[in-house]
Formats: C-alpha cells, structure tokens, sequence
C-alpha cells in the first residue's frame, strides 16, 4: 500500500493485477537441456494438458511446472502439485508426499464456469484461492479430498482466457472422470520454498513420491 500511495505521488499510476506469475520462467529449449543434463527419460506428448489429465484420472500425482513462478503464498497453476480430488486418500497422500502434518487441508482448482454449480456462500471468479465456500451437498462426496470437515473449501477458479493451459487440462480431466475440478496443492515439501527453477522441480520429483512431473510440454514419468 505504501509502495503504491508513493507511485502515484510520483505519477505512476497502478494497473490491476493481471496475475502472479511475476517470476522467473524457461523456454522449452532450456527445459529440455534440463531434462538431459538430468539424464532422466522423458517424453514430448502431443498436448501435455491430455497426458496430465489421463494421468490424474488414473488417481496418480502430478508435479506441474508451466510458465513462470508465481510470486506470493501460494500454488496458481504454474507450479503446482495436482491430484484426483474424488479420492478421499489423496489428501494423505499429498501430505505424505510434502511431508507435512495430516490435518494441513488442500484445495480445489475449478473452471470458472463450472464453479457455481459446485461452490456457493464466497466470491466467484476467485482467481487466487482467497475465499472460503460451501460446497453444494452433492458435490461433497465427489470430491472429498478437497472439501473441509465443514463442507467448505478454499477455491481458486481457472478462467480459459487467463489461463488457457491449465483450462484444458481441467476440461480433459472432466472428460474422463465428470469432475471439473482437481487437487491444487503448492510443489515444495516441508522446509522446501515452492519450487521455481527446473532443477528444483527435478530434485522435487526426485525425492517424493510423485507419479509424474509435467515440465513444460515435456513429461517424466516414475519408472
């Protein structure tokens, strides 16, 4: 607030914010010379959205790295970790794999026009994951793993204009499974900064349990 009452004593006047990926980013280029110097196996699918998705539906872990790092508290769509959220498990499973405290709640990426019919009582859009909603008492028990123990949960709405990536992998997953929706969870683990570089993201798939890591338009699957 201070940073923004004196830019515009200066004359600057401040836009709204388009959104968090204020960050560094990678070219595939450098992404793919990553994966080499790492000397690990990877594929180039023809559209990774569709090879995450398939992925998720089988109810595997996904570590997404996609465009630049996101500046602030949390994971947005550009480095996150992803998950099946009609499986109850899975929240475990993702503590596990961060290695935190089982009460620690994850949340719910939604399409933004999907959101409504799912989540009610917060503001929508809600493109940061700031609010807290009811969600609708039939969509309690399809998607568990997201929804607190007071059937709320915290929701971050994906707009196809903002984010169209993570957009279609949301409606390739709701092709598969009926569920607009997946776990969105921060890609660190404990006592680890959210991931930002390449390698962070291969030393994370590494030394967790993760099924996949989406890295860039490249793919890594566990052996």
């Amino acid at each position: 607030g201070a940073a923004l009452e004196l830019a515009a004593e200066f004359g600057d006047r401040g836009g709204p914010m388009t959104g968090a990926d204020l960050g560094r980013g990678w070219t595939d280029d450098q992404l793919e010379n990553a994966l080499k110097t790492a000397n690990v196996r990877y594929e180039r699918p023809d559209d990774v959205a569709e090879a995450v998705a398939e992925a998720l539906a089988e109810n595997r872990i996904v570590a997404w790295f996609q465009g630049r790092s996101e500046f602030g508290p949390r994971a947005l769509g550009h480095r996150s970790l992803l998950a099946h959220p009609g499986h109850e498990a899975n929240l475990e499973r993702l503590n596990d794999v961060k290695g935190r405290e089982q009460f620690r709640p994850v949340a719910p990426m939604v399409l933004a026009d999907r959101a409504g019919e799912i989540f009610s009582r917060g503001p929508l859009p809600s493109p940061y994951m700031l609010f807290v909603h009811d969600v609708a008492p039939q969509w309690r028990d399809k998607i568990p793993a997201v929804t607190h123990v007071d059937g709320t949960a915290r929701v971050q709405t994906v707009d196809a204009d903002d984010e169209p990536l993570v957009a279609r992998m949301l409606g390739a997953f709701e092709r598969r499974t009926g569920v607009p929706a997946v776990v969105n969870t921060s890609l660190n683990t404990a006592g680890r900064p959210m991931v930002d570089s390449p390698r962070d993201a291969l030393e994370c798939f590494g030394s967790a349990p993760i099924d996949l890591l989406a890295l860039g338009p490249f793919v890594v699957r566990r052996p």
